[in-house]
């Protein structure tokens, strides 16, 4: 039996054992759904957002990149941002990394010539890296390098998206989402919170939005 079969089996099992202890769970699933997080993480394979934290289907809405990013000019990640805060209107976001990140090692090393596109969507980690260049480099080994990066990346990602006009309108408009910033140990299984900043939070005026503007137009 091929592996991608192997799959279609689970999938088939997986249902059967749903349906047999809630006969209505994919009948009331259908429905819609009404998600309270927004959920940007790693797309690193051992790091499943829902499997970590016990979470059940149409509990957490899911975006996930390289080193879980959010940059201002990716409309993937845009877009889904828009569609959690103004449609679903979710109350947490949470940017979730990962200790040991393959993507922090990456920024952290040479660019690969065989990697041409990746190299671009890396370029942003370096920018972080080279912002926290002498903290990270007094690190003594790779591994407490990579994984200050990590943490500092989490930071920086979650600030960012303070930073968006989607999230400060939410703010000003409606008093949420709290963002939360938490990076997860392959070793042990935890998460851990890193940041967290709500809609009251002071943001730099070089990244404001000037609402106050806005409502006398």
């Amino acid at each position: 039996m091929k592996s991608y079969e192997k799959l279609l089996l689970a999938n088939k099992a997986w249902s059967q054992e749903k349906q047999a202890a809630d006969p209505g769970f994919f009948e009331q699933l259908a429905l819609g759904q009404k998600p309270e997080f927004l959920w940007i993480g790693c797309s690193d394979s051992r790091v499943p957002a829902e499997i970590i934290v016990n979470a059940k289907p149409g509990e957490i809405f899911i975006h996930r990149n390289i080193a879980n990013q959010m940059i201002a000019t990716d409309f993937n990640c845009l877009s889904v941002l828009q569609y959690a805060v103004d449609v679903l209107q979710i109350k947490h976001i949470i940017v979730c990394g990962h200790y040991n990140c393959g993507g922090i090692k990456a920024a952290l090393s040479k660019q690969s010539p065989s990697l041409v596109i990746t190299n671009k969507w890396l370029m942003h980690l370096k920018h972080i890296y080279r912002l926290y260049k002498n903290e990270i480099d007094a690190l003594p080994t790779e591994e407490e390098r990579v994984n200050r990066l990590v943490e500092l990346n989490i930071i920086e990602q979650a600030q960012i998206l303070a930073h968006t006009s989607i999230v400060q309108a939410a703010w000003h408009r409606h008093e949420r989402p709290m963002i939360h910033g938490w990076v997860y140990g392959l070793s042990d299984g935890l998460l851990n919170s890193l940041i967290t900043l709500h809609p009251d939070t002071e943001i730099d005026p070089l990244y404001q939005y000037d609402f106050q503007t806005e409502a006398a137009l």
